[in-house]
């Protein structure tokens, strides 16, 4: 006897929004965590001894505004978020740094001699914002409704990712605050993957801004498991799986896992010809996390890094590509590429009046176990004398801890699979349908599979739509807020 309609392993961003699919459409769903809370790669936790609120993974959020699965589910309406006019900052020197702002005109305003190029740049990509969404969301191989609108952003994208990088520019900062974002995406640069990431990202934070969740992180998973308890699902955390024979019976099985963890759960069920192509998936380059409290804000010597939420610590373009280089080659980079956040300059929720929180990782050979506070600490200095004098508690996980906390990221890999131009197309194997496995009722729904990293739920939501159609001949469910429950959201907003 069938136990349930779904089952559902990990409790992430996208098995959260797979099981909300689900259950919008009435289906019984539980979800399995192996953790003792949910979250996956969106939790929010505290430091021990000052009790600061901190971001686990990831801190600022691109696609939350911008998913069309987030659209869908009215996020926006049930999560406080912050969208600050000021998107993300480079540090080029101690005195130099690019901003890039929400407005792409006071941006271009600010960056000298290249605002022109910036301006000719995005000004095509922000007017066409959700087809590149609508295009980087899904998978490669379905034909986008407006090819032409997008043949902007691959030229770009060829173009920035190629040795012709810098022929749009003229001075240094605003290849390097380009550059800065491009390097999100784990991998040396130029290269195309970087490249089109980088535009993907720069595009939304002059469109729809980088929204910050206001308590964390976390808001954003309660919200899909509040949504998921009202309309029947359940949630069992503290439950570990080694074999599909440790789940409940159920009709469609659905692994928020790394394709790696799927291979090693269902090896007795797949065909040896899919695991074979599986064991052909590989696993990027890591990150480093450090997580400070502070007493006072970050004392940045240029003012512009002072009021932005998200900053680059990386110097100049040349010294980025030389960090992601080190990287490539197994080395720890002398002068780190460092991506910070200060969320607390935005949303005080987080701490005791004039605490702060800063959010940071740095990028490191695959299975690193080496501790980067010194590291990171000292980098930050260069750009910020007296940082250090400002360090209440910090908080470092190396890139092994970072797996053992999230088995999904491989050696540290917060991707969970390379991000090469290879593996956008054959993410977790070359398939039209690559949520879906060989084995019917069985699919995979992490970010090994299509659009890949980020707090989007589009990975769940793709397969969660496939599964419904295959397996249960039913349409998508309307993922909006309930007519009586708008009021009630929009209050708890407040």
């Amino acid at each position: 006897m069938v136990e349930l309609d779904v089952v559902v392993v990990g409790s992430g961003p996208n098995g959260l929004a797979a099981a909300v699919t689900f259950a919008r459409a009435g289906l019984s769903v539980r979800v399995f965590e192996q953790g003792t809370t949910i979250g996956g790669g969106a939790r929010t936790d505290s430091l021990p001894e000052t009790g600061y609120r901190y971001d686990r993974c990831s801190a600022v959020h691109p696609m939350a505004l911008a998913s069309p699965f987030f659209t869908q589910f009215e996020l926006s309406r049930r999560v406080r978020f912050v969208v600050p006019e000021i998107s993300y900052a480079h540090a080029v020197t101690a005195e130099v740094a690019g901003v890039a702002y929400r407005d792409l005109q006071a941006t271009a305003e600010h960056l000298g001699r290249d605002g022109k190029a910036w301006q000719r740049m995005f000004a095509p990509l922000v007017r066409y914002v959700d087809d590149i969404v609508g295009l980087t969301t899904d998978s490669l191989f379905r034909v986008p409704p407006h090819p032409l609108r997008l043949a902007r952003f691959a030229l770009r994208a060829a173009e920035q990712g190629s040795p012709l990088w810098n022929v749009p520019f003229r001075d240094q900062v605003a290849p390097a605050l380009l550059t800065g974002v491009n390097a999100h995406s784990v991998g040396r640069m130029p290269s195309l993957v970087t490249a089109g990431a980088g535009l993907m990202l720069a595009t939304l934070a002059h469109s729809g801004g980088w929204p910050i969740a206001v308590g964390g992180s976390q808001s954003i998973v309660e919200a899909l498991a509040d949504d998921l308890r009202r309309h029947g699902g359940e949630i069992t955390t503290d439950f570990t799986v080694t074999t599909l024979a440790d789940l409940p019976s159920s009709r469609v099985t659905l692994l928020d896992t790394s394709a790696r963890a799927m291979s090693r759960i269902a090896q007795d069920v797949l065909p040896s010809p899919y695991r074979r192509h599986l064991a052909q998936f590989t696993y990027g380059n890591s990150a480093s996390k450090v997580d400070f409290a502070l007493s006072e804000p970050v004392p940045w010597r240029s003012a512009a890094l002072r009021g932005s939420p998200t900053i680059h610590v990386g110097g100049t373009r040349a010294e980025i590509a030389q960090a992601e280089r080190d990287v490539d080659g197994g080395r720890h980079p002398a002068q780190p590429y460092v991506l910070v956040s200060q969320p607390t300059l935005f949303d005080s929720t987080r701490t005791p009046a004039g605490g702060h929180v800063l959010w940071s990782y740095t990028h490191v050979p695959r299975g690193s176990e080496r501790d980067m506070t010194e590291a990171v600490t000292r980098r930050i200095e260069e750009f910020a004398p007296g940082f250090r004098d400002t360090i209440v508690e910090t908080r470092a996980t190396s890139a092994r801890e970072l797996e053992t906390y999230n088995p999904n990221y491989v050696g540290g890999d917060f991707s969970a699979g390379a991000m090469t131009l290879a593996q956008l197309v054959r993410r977790p194997v070359l398939s039209s349908r690559p949520w879906g496995t060989p084995v019917r009722g069985l699919y995979i729904c992490s970010s090994s599979t299509p659009p890949g990293p980020g707090v989007h739920g589009m990975s769940g939501w793709h397969a969660a739509t496939l599964a419904l159609r295959e397996c249960f001949g039913i349409g998508q469910p309307s993922l909006g807020l309930d007519a009586a429950r708008s009021t009630e959201a929009e209050d708890s907003r407040a």
